[in-house]
């Protein structure tokens, strides 16, 4: 049995297929406008991979946020949409949550703190820090300043991940405690273990009236295209 993960917060639009808690297909892609392009392309790949994959399907899992507006809003909705047509439950995992699950994962041996962020424009991020056992600090849009990681960072290893996290090395990296990780790059596949253990539990969302968690209110760009006004 298994469960479709979806990843649409940032720009990378990732999807991957878990069976029995293995990871049996991923599909990835940094493209521009990938979540609308690609996303669909990436679904039916999976789905029509094998003739038991949507038999066997138990639930599909999207991440909820913070990120880009759009990125969650198409990801959210294609994940109602197939609930909705295979009668299938929605399950939601935080993505800074998915994001420090995946960098544990990866880095088994690791026991300091991580600080998943993503950038939410100008010296803002969407925000938290986790410890392997859970959260240590909630999920917040921060003004990254000089020393404000300090409470965490006088007390051992912190490393920030994330394509917010690359702007923050001017005022934090000059801490010995400060950590980065370039290469870490998010994965729907990070939600695998959540997603099972939210299925397990009954942690389902309604399928009907879930929103994303935007943290900030959505602004409009004005358009660029010459001949279209407001």
């Amino acid at each position: 049995m298994s469960i479709l993960l979806i990843e649409t917060a940032t720009p990378i639009c990732s999807i991957a297929l878990e069976d029995r808690g293995v990871i049996t297909i991923e599909r990835h892609s940094d493209q521009p406008n990938a979540h609308s392009s690609k996303l669909a392309v990436f679904i039916d790949e999976i789905l029509n991979s094998h003739d038991s994959v949507r038999k066997e399907l138990e639930a599909v899992c999207v991440s909820s946020g913070p990120g880009s507006y759009t990125g969650l809003r198409i990801g959210v909705s294609s994940a109602k949409g197939l609930c909705y047509a295979l009668g299938v439950p929605l399950i939601a995992v935080p993505t800074l949550q998915n994001m420090a699950n995946q960098f544990f994962e990866e880095h088994k041996d690791y026991q300091g703190l991580v600080c998943p962020m993503i950038d939410a424009r100008r010296m803002e991020c969407y925000t938290a820090i986790y410890s392997r056992e859970g959260v240590v600090k909630e999920t917040s849009a921060e003004v990254i300043e000089s020393g404000i990681y300090d409470q965490w960072l006088n007390s051992g290893t912190v490393t920030f991940i994330g394509d917010g996290a690359e702007k923050t090395k001017p005022l934090l990296s000059s801490h010995p405690n400060a950590h980065y990780d370039s290469d870490f790059r998010i994965s729907a596949s990070g939600m695998m273990l959540s997603a099972r253990e939210k299925l397990a539990h009954g942690e389902i969302e309604d399928t009907a009236y879930f929103e994303p968690f935007y943290l900030k209110d959505f602004v409009a760009k004005k358009s660029e295209v010459h001949g279209l006004r407001r």
